[in-house]
């Protein structure tokens, strides 16, 4: 695989944990109306849905906040060509940073846990810019 393929892959697993988190959500919010737990009329209610269902709701939401940096920052990387073996480690770590954030978050939901990864999902996401800075500015 080239280093433009290498720095991708987190990229797509990224996704599809965006689109796995959208479509429990999905299932969860048509189970709810079709058993009649939650009324047509209250669908845009984000309340009148179990917890489980909120959960999922409030990830999915999560992965347009810190994820839209990553993606930034990867659209730069690739369009300055500056990609190399730092970057690619610190996208894969915090594409796994969010796949361990989402099971928490739409599991059990420890706070602390789940702030814990969330923090360093955000180390390796600020490491991630920094060292691109580094390297269009300063290194080469």
């Amino acid at each position: 695989m080239t280093p433009t393929q290498h720095l991708l892959l987190p990229a797509f697993v990224q996704f599809a944990l965006t689109v796995y988190v959208l479509t429990r959500l999905g299932q969860g919010r048509v189970r709810a109306v079709r058993s009649g737990r939650v009324k047509r009329s209250e669908i845009d209610t984000r309340s009148a849905y179990e917890a489980t269902v909120q959960k999922f709701a409030n990830n999915y939401v999560s992965q347009f906040e810190l994820p839209v940096l990553f993606y930034v920052v990867l659209l730069f990387a690739l369009a300055t060509g500056l990609i190399d073996f730092v970057l690619i480690g610190l996208a894969w770590a915090f594409a796994g940073s969010r796949l361990l954030h989402s099971f928490v978050h739409t599991g059990r939901n420890r706070i602390a846990t789940r702030f814990k990864i969330f923090v360093a999902g955000l180390v390796f996401l600020v490491g991630m810019w920094a060292w691109f800075g580094l390297r269009l500015f300063v290194i080469g």
